[in-house]
């Protein structure tokens, strides 16, 4: 299975949930960047403020000479805010791939995010997330020029 890292925009996006459901995942907190030639994917919550947040985050990594290979917006069950859905298009150029992850109620009453049946559009945003990861692991897990 593909080790990934996970960080977050911010505390409460979600990244330690999210590394429990990816399974082989390091939950390295807020805005660290991951072993060389691990994909990092990036937390963020569904708000204007949590998309500033992450904004600045691929900013701070970048600079450290890391590529978040995925962000992954988790969702807490309402609209996402236009303006939130704007910030994160402009990270669309500066990101291996965006992912949304869906609301997922029984999230909320489980002592262990892993024994939750998770619906299917979640499964698939977990799926996704895997295949952007992989795409962006190993040596080439670098940034680009430019980017």
């Amino acid at each position: 299975m593909l080790r990934v890292a996970v960080t977050a925009a911010h505390g409460g996006a979600g990244a330690s949930t999210l590394a429990v459901l990816l399974g082989s995942a390091w939950d390295l907190g807020a805005v660290v960047p991951g072993p060389p030639g691990v994909p990092l994917v990036l937390a963020a919550r569904c708000t204007t403020a949590s998309a500033g947040r992450a904004v600045n985050a691929v900013r701070a990594l970048g600079g450290q000479g890391a590529l978040v290979a995925v962000l992954a917006v988790t969702g807490d069950g309402l609209p996402e805010p236009a303006e939130a859905r704007y910030r994160f298009r402009l990270l669309e150029a500066r990101v291996g791939g965006i992912v949304r992850v869906p609301f997922i109620p029984a999230l909320r009453a489980a002592s262990d995010p892993r024994q939750v049946r998770l619906p299917r559009a979640a499964r698939r945003a977990l799926e996704e997330i895997r295949s952007l990861a992989a795409a962006h692991s190993g040596p080439g897990s670098q940034p680009p020029p430019g980017k």
